[in-house]
């Protein structure tokens, strides 16, 4: 049997259930249903064969003008609920350090408090910090120290500032999130981020969203004029970049989202991932399945995908989960 790696899950429980069933709203009117248990999560798991799942927290909390540490103390619960639950099933879950997005210094206080202080596996980060994109001054320190730790960053899309006019009402996962993400990453190639930060270890969401089947033009832009202070980046370095980062499959597993994807990377830098439980069980099975048929991949490059890549950038989740 394969025993997948999952590294796109997310966790909804302690904390995070606490605050939605408070009543608290996302934009959109978006509530989180109740229910996540790790004993409902490791029988999810169990029903297809997945090893263990790298959890997240996909939201982007800053302190309110009434409660100013109050995205500190919800990061700082998930990450140690994350810690206790590792600790007692170590082989069946990882997690990305829940990070608030007040300002660079508070959120490397808690990237430290979750690598160093808890050991968590990686690093959550939104397509965009309210506002703030991949270039913006505001993110360099904390690039900064992702690119010196090395360590494996899950860029999950969130909504897009003034989503009220471009969503059109309709959920953000339709299209926003994807688009977001592409934003942020074209953002940060032509403000020279990967120039500075060589060294990050992006995995993009969803397949990167649209930016696998906007590589070609990404590239072709870098001849064709920048804005005021682009780097100076050509065709080569965004293919390099591209090239390198990591794509999960969650809500992309089928054809539509891999042909581009491969177009762009390859196998090697392609990861199982299913959404569970923000996507439904069924949505999931739908997406193994198209993953499954897929004949862009050979068997090996299968596995790999499945498990083999996911096991490279999280060796202690190595082992078969049983």
């Amino acid at each position: 049997m394969t025993r997948r790696i999952d590294v796109h899950a997310h966790y909804l429980g302690g904390t995070v259930e606490a605050l939605f069933s408070s009543g608290f709203t996302l934009a959109g009117g978006y509530r989180i249903a109740p229910g996540w248990t790790p004993e409902a999560a490791l029988a999810f798991m169990d029903r297809h064969d997945i090893a263990a799942q790298l959890l997240s927290a996909p939201w982007p909390f800053a302190g309110r003008p009434d409660d100013p540490d109050f995205a500190t103390r919800f990061c700082r619960g998930v990450n140690r609920e994350y810690a206790d639950l590792i600790a007692r099933h170590p082989d069946r879950f990882g997690a990305f350090t829940a990070v608030p997005l007040d300002d660079p210094d508070t959120m490397l206080a808690e990237i430290a408090h979750g690598l160093d202080d808890l050991g968590l596996d990686g690093v959550m980060l939104t397509s965009n910090s309210l506002g703030h994109y991949f270039g913006d001054p505001f993110y360099e320190p904390v690039l900064a120290d992702l690119n010196r730790r090395g360590v494996p960053v899950l860029l999950h899309p969130t909504d897009p500032p003034h989503v009220d006019v471009l969503g059109r009402g309709r959920p953000s996962s339709v299209c926003e999130y994807p688009f977001d993400t592409a934003r942020n990453i074209i953002n940060g190639l032509y403000c020279g981020v990967f120039e500075r930060y060589p060294d990050l270890t992006l995995i993009l969401a969803h397949c990167g969203g649209a930016l696998p089947t906007l590589g070609w033009r990404i590239a072709e832009h870098t001849t064709m004029g920048r804005g005021p202070g682009d780097a100076d980046i050509d065709p080569a370095h965004v293919a390099h970049v591209l090239h390198g980062l990591y794509y999960d499959t969650a809500l992309a597993g089928a054809a539509h989202s891999l042909l581009p994807t491969l177009q762009v990377t390859g196998a090697d830098h392609v990861l199982f991932g299913t959404d569970w439980p923000a996507a439904p069980e069924a949505t999931v099975d739908h997406g193994i399945a198209d993953l499954t048929r897929f004949e862009g991949f050979s068997a090996r490059q299968l596995a790999a995908v499945e498990r083999g890549n996911a096991a490279r950038l999280f060796p202690r989740l190595a082992g078969d989960g049983r």
